[in-house]
């Protein structure tokens, strides 16, 4: 296996990073992760080197205000960004990866990023991964979205923690405890972030009967930090026929860095390597 260092521009001229894991044999789909709100993709190393050890290429971004990329913490003036950026990645990596099935992996606020990404563009992703998506006003202190839509067109970039419960992330200690002393982690939130998120994640739950990829949602079942309901709501509204719910009934809000973790992993590598046959023989 190899590890690259990948940086690129982003909207705006933005310098972007995003880490780069290739098998050492030939690759057999791409798979590009979106993390979630504060962290970096630096936390989805387990993830990469286990889909990499089934010969899938893998790159995780640092979103635009977070981890080693540019920009102000926490901050988007508006939702295209992330769009733009995404869609800058893929191009950017593209003369390495073409002839590869590329597969979307978004967590928490990246299944928003990524969910919103495929609904609006037509592209050549042929399916979607995503964990525990924001799909409705997440579980953080609802003075802190009554703050965010009062100042986000008068003063966007205004600054709040999000007071989010890092116990809430996983079952296992040692996880909760890494993500509390990583340095590349933050809790600041910005006004206009908190509207877009949400107009974002309604528009998605209205336009999901529009959703044409295969989908596999992933969810633990005891989640504070979002709602599983609002997964299901997704999920159920979707009319493709080749989807798939897993959800793990006592499972927190990463269910990549769970107790369960192995076995979502191993669901997640058969489903990747499943859709990858599909995709050669079509």
């Amino acid at each position: 296996m190899t590890l690259q260092d990948h940086q690129f521009i982003g909207a705006g001229n933005l310098p972007l990073f995003a880490r780069v894991w290739e098998p050492d044999s030939e690759a057999r789909a791409f798979v590009l992760i979106t993390h979630g709100h504060g962290e970096h993709g630096g936390r989805y190393t387990y993830v990469a080197e286990s889909l990499v050890a089934r010969n899938f290429a893998v790159a995780a971004m640092d979103l635009r205000g977070h981890g080693l990329s540019g920009g102000p913490r926490g901050l988007i003036m508006s939702w295209d960004e992330f769009r733009e950026d995404l869609r800058l990645l893929i191009e950017s990596l593209d003369t390495r990866f073409s002839t590869l099935p590329k597969i979307l992996y978004g967590h928490s606020l990246g299944g928003t990023i990524s969910l919103d990404f495929c609904l609006r563009y037509k592209n050549d992703i042929v399916g979607m991964i995503v964990s525990a998506p924001v799909l409705s006003q997440p579980n953080i202190p609802a003075y802190l979205f009554i703050i965010s839509r009062l100042l986000s067109k008068v003063y966007p970039t205004f600054s709040l923690a999000t007071k989010l419960d890092s116990t809430a992330l996983s079952r296992d200690p040692e996880i909760v405890r890494a993500y509390r002393e990583d340095p590349l982690v933050h809790s600041v939130g910005r006004a206009r972030m908190g509207t877009e998120l949400v107009e974002t994640a309604e528009w998605i739950q209205a336009h999901a009967h529009e959703w044409e990829l295969p989908l596999l949602v992933i969810q633990g079942g005891q989640d504070r930090l979002v709602n599983p309901e609002d997964s299901k709501q997704f999920f159920e509204n979707v009319r493709v026929v080749d989807k798939t719910y897993l959800e793990f009934p006592s499972g927190f809000h990463e269910s990549h860095n769970d107790l369960d973790k192995a076995v979502v992993l191993q669901r997640v590598g058969d489903w990747i390597e499943a859709l990858s046959e599909s995709s050669e023989k079509a």
